[in-house]
């Protein structure tokens, strides 16, 4: 077998089981993977060692807990060790209900990451839809196969990872190629370059590669051709700013309930949770799921519904023209509409300190876990933060660092993060927890992070000591992105905009209305602020997604009862499934 070829590893006491599980897997993926079944769990170690040695990648390790096998969830736990970059599954018989409080407490442990029904049937498309989820997120964590686009660039500079991040996020296959590496430098003679600039983007996706040098933002989604502005003269009736969850959920329903919408989003679907690396507790599935595929299914739903998409552009401004909304986009057009819904976000708050700043993207990053784990091998790391987001990071990043170090500035994380990722860092060995612990400095080597200093929480913090670390991975706080919208939608003192009764109607600034507020509009009627940048929000992707749901009943009743800003017009039916889902 070829040695590039990843594998899939089966260990059990349980014959039946292991002959199953190996028919199952060697018939339907063989072709694409070495499937190894062990007669037990001492040589599944044995295996999973020697594929160390010899530096084969695993995608995938299979684990038995049930009557015949009592030992499937120790071996799991032990894998780890071998290949932390590979997908763990605890497989279970159906009917074996007495198992399940064992097997799902080690799942919350971080023993393994999904529980598995082995297959009683042939052609059993449970059993291989868990299996084809979990090779999918594998992939797109290694990062490997094809390369839709190839980008060439320093290791370090900050534009050429802010591109792989944002390619990554987007679900465009990116394959990077350092300067001065063989694939790099066969690829620039093949073009022509002699001294290009950098970093360089080549789209192998077109019928002849387009190459881009050190290309902006706006001349990459032209060069891709995806989405492209729309008619001057088409009016929408809803722009939706920011395609996070809670964007995309209103993208979803306005679109199916006929309602025209255009999503603007300047960075890449998902908000914050698209660079989430795995979400145990979304409803309606168990074995989690990446933030990235859960972004990349609700835009392609969204899409296929009818919705208008404007990627890598920026909403600059938005001013009511006549009867309409008037959105600025940063390619120089302008977007009219009759509502708006607010779904920008939050930025991760930075750290603010000089050496630290001069070191992004050469070993510091502001969130990006899942597009620069896998250069994070071998080394030491530390992520700042307090929150799930802090906490999935982490032990994402365990999978690839020889050591993970979570620096907490309060004294516990029971009141900000949830409890199944407090148990599963606590159960991951190379996962350190300080608490009451903030940075105060780094150290770097040849330009690159090599160290932070870190010191005890508090008014009188002095430096005590020096972790080593090759990256630090920063995913704190909370910082509103509206500094695009006019000063007359209010806040809150911390920047996050106020809706329904939170809104300040004494405020002699505020646009006011003779009707009562919705409860998501803002002080501005016909605009709406959903999720994360709404004051008062639950942060958590599900309730993002509830907001975008809620927010759409309201835009009806908006278009159905004031349909634009300055004036009325003929009310809008509601469709007849407004309020069946």
């Amino acid at each position: 077998m070829d040695d590039s070829v990843p594998v899939m590893l089966i260990a059990t006491t349980d014959p039946t089981s292991r002959r199953v599980l190996g028919d199952e897997l060697r018939r339907r993926y063989g072709a694409d993977y070495e499937v190894l079944a062990c007669a037990g769990h001492a040589h599944g170690r044995a295996v999973l060692e020697g594929l160390r040695r010899w530096n084969r990648q695993v995608a995938l390790i299979l684990g038995c807990y049930g009557p015949a096998d009592r030992g499937g969830l120790d071996f799991l736990r032990r894998a780890y060790g071998f290949h932390p970059a590979a997908k763990r599954g605890v497989v279970v018989t159906w009917g074996d209900f007495a198992s399940a409080p064992t097997v799902f407490r080690a799942i919350g442990q971080g023993y393994a990451e999904l529980v598995i029904i082995r297959p009683e049937r042939s052609r059993d498309e449970e059993f291989h839809g868990a299996i084809t989820d979990a090779l999918d997120d594998w992939h797109l964590a290694q990062g490997v196969g094809f390369e839709a686009v190839r980008l060439i660039g320093e290791v370090g500079d900050e534009r050429t990872h802010m591109l792989r991040d944002s390619l990554s996020r987007n679900h465009i296959p990116v394959g990077f190629h350092p300067v001065g590496s063989e694939t790099a430098q066969r690829t620039l003679e093949s073009l022509g370059l002699r001294d290009p600039l950098m970093p360089v983007m080549v789209l192998e996706f077109t019928a002849s590669p387009i190459v881009l040098e050190n290309p902006s933002d706006l001349e990459i989604a032209e060069a891709m051709g995806v989405t492209r502005p729309p008619p001057a003269d088409k009016i929408f009736d809803v722009v939706v700013v920011g395609a996070g969850p809670s964007g995309l959920a209103t993208a979803v329903y306005a679109s199916s309930e006929g309602l025209s919408t255009m999503v603007v989003e300047g960075e890449a679907v998902g908000g914050q949770a698209g660079t989430s690396s795995l979400i145990r507790n979304y409803p309606g599935f168990s074995r989690g799921v990446s933030g990235a595929h859960l972004a990349y299914r609700s835009f392609h739903q969204a899409w296929t519904l009818g919705t208008d998409f404007l990627f890598m552009r920026k909403v600059e401004g938005v001013r009511v023209d006549g009867a309409l909304y008037a959105v600025s986009i940063s390619d120089g057009s302008v977007v009219r509409c009759r509502t708006v819904v607010v779904a920008t976000g939050v930025d991760y708050r930075r750290l603010g300190i000089p050496q630290l700043e001069g070191l992004v993207g050469r070993g510091v990053f502001y969130g990006a876990t899942v597009s620069e784990a896998p250069s994070m091998a071998g080394k030491h790391v530390c992520v700042v933060g307090g929150g799930n987001s802090a906490g999935q990071a982490a032990l994402h990043l365990a999978k690839y660092a020889k050591q993970v170090t979570l620096l907490v500035r309060g004294p516990t994380l029971s009141v900000s993060m949830s409890e199944y990722l407090i148990s599963q860092l606590e159960a991951t060995r190379n996962v350190a927890i300080r608490y009451s612990t903030v940075i105060v400095g780094a150290r770097d080597q040849d330009g690159f992070l090599a160290a932070v200093k870190v010191a005890a929480s508090g008014p009188d913090a002095t430096p005590s000591d020096e972790i080593e670390a090759g990256g630090l991975f920063v995913l704190i706080g909370s910082a509103p992105r509206t500094s695009w919208l006019p000063d007359t939608v209010e806040r809150d003192p911390a920047g996050f905009l106020r809706t329904g009764a939170s809104r300040d109607v004494s405020d002699a600034g505020s646009s006011k209305s003779e009707r009562a507020p919705l409860t998501l509009e803002t002080s501005m009627p016909g605009i709406f602020a959903i999720g994360d940048v709404r004051a008062g929000s639950i942060k958590r992707v599900a309730t993002a997604v509830g907001d975008g749901a809620t927010v759409v009943s309201m835009l009806h009743t908006y278009l159905a009862e004031s349909p634009t800003p300055g004036e009325a017009a003929a009310p809008k039916e509601l469709p007849g499934d407004v309020r069946s889902n």
